[in-house]
């Protein structure tokens, strides 16, 4: 991070061909009653007219910036190059097919000054989009603390909710892994002893797509097993035990959306 302090948040948006819906989410953190913000929006070679729509922004608004990589990375790298590029005290993450609600920083700075606490999530909306562009919305609670070994059994955090303090926490970056590096980065702020304080207020929509990577559950099982086995080093019977708990709570989860659904 800059020596720079201002801005007092800095947004790290990647995107990938994001033309049809990153307007939408540029527009909801213009739309942020706390104002003090900078959004860095990394391009990961987009082949569509992602930085076109982003420039167009660009020129109204000196608060967005874009960073255009040479090739595609894939979202750990992508994140990273915006996360070395920041100048905020405050990191906070969006996606470029997502959406905050208007008070989400002022609310979650709010909590983060009053308390000292340098790792923050919110309760959000799953938006679930099908084929036929029907949604399917459902909320997403959140506990009011999460620890190392919670974490373990059960990512509950929106990634696209977090707000991550560095002036407590240092530096950060994700590891360089296909998916679940958020879930990895959170797993490391918790190991160190940053415990996740959630605020159980809506202040987000997350959007589910057919094909997403983060819709795939298969490929979101083995990655969790990666980040068990790889990145947090644990033992084989230590990560087949938290994986064992994984697995249940969400089979449980996704039995749960299925009822709601019928």
């Amino acid at each position: 991070m800059n020596e720079h302090v201002s801005p007092t948040v800095s947004v790290i948006t990647p995107t990938f061909n994001a033309e049809q819906f990153i307007g939408d989410t540029i527009q909801s953190v213009q739309n942020q009653t706390f104002t003090d913000w900078e959004m860095i929006i990394i391009d990961d070679s987009s082949t569509d007219r992602t930085v076109e729509t982003v420039k167009k922004y660009i020129k109204d608004d000196d608060r967005i910036r874009i960073i255009e990589r040479s090739e595609n990375g894939g979202p750990a790298k992508t994140r990273n190059a915006g996360l070395k590029a920041t100048r905020g005290r405050y990191i906070a993450f969006l996606d470029s097919d997502d959406e905050w609600l208007d008070k989400k920083l002022a609310v979650q700075l709010e909590y983060m000054q009053k308390t000292q606490t340098a790792f923050t999530h919110t309760a959000y909306e799953r938006v679930q989009i099908h084929t036929d562009q029907t949604k399917v919305i459902k909320p997403v609670a959140v506990p009011s603390i999460i620890s190392y070994k919670q974490l373990l059994k059960r990512n509950v955090i929106g990634c696209l909710t977090v707000m991550i303090d560095t002036k407590q926490t240092g530096d950060i970056q994700m590891p360089d892994i296909r998916s679940r590096q958020d879930y990895a980065l959170w797993l490391e702020l918790t190991r160190k002893g940053f415990e996740a304080h959630g605020i159980n207020e809506v202040l987000a929509n997350y959007h589910v797509r057919l094909g997403s990577v983060s819709s795939n559950k298969w490929n979101m099982a083995k990655q969790n097993w990666r980040v068990y086995r790889d990145v947090e080093k644990l033992s084989f019977p230590i990560a087949a035990w938290y994986f064992t708990h994984y697995a249940f709570l969400k089979t449980k989860e996704y039995m749960h959306y299925i009822k709601k659904d019928c």
